[in-house]
């Protein structure tokens, strides 16, 4: 599936099984909400912290999945496509990016 058909096939579901969209807000909400739940679970399967109970059946992939769900629904309702978009970012970090990890001596 590329992004445009996942961006379309959301859509598609949205308007069909989903009713309607959240207001941008809400999903904006929404959106921190999941990536704070990926971010825990990311913690606690490569950090340090131990597991809580409620965690344990949580599925990283599935977590991704929710970020990215949600951050095409915003993108859908700002008109946004990710494509061209993910296309322009990568002409964008080739330009600024392409002699400063090579010269970062932390690297």
């Amino acid at each position: 599936m590329t992004i445009q058909q996942a961006q379309r096939n959301i859509d598609q579901w949205i308007k069909t099984t989903g009713v309607k969209y959240f207001s941008e807000l809400t999903n904006l909400g929404i959106l921190m909400e999941e990536v704070g739940e990926l971010s825990r679970l990311m913690v606690r399967t490569y950090g340090e912290q131990s597991f809580k109970e409620s965690d344990k059946n949580k599925d990283i992939a599935d977590e991704m999945a929710d970020v990215l769900w949600v951050l095409m629904c915003l993108a859908n309702q700002t008109g946004v496509d990710l494509t061209d978009a993910l296309q322009k970012n990568f002409e964008k970090k080739n330009v600024r990016d392409a002699e400063r990890h090579k010269n970062n001596p932390k690297l």
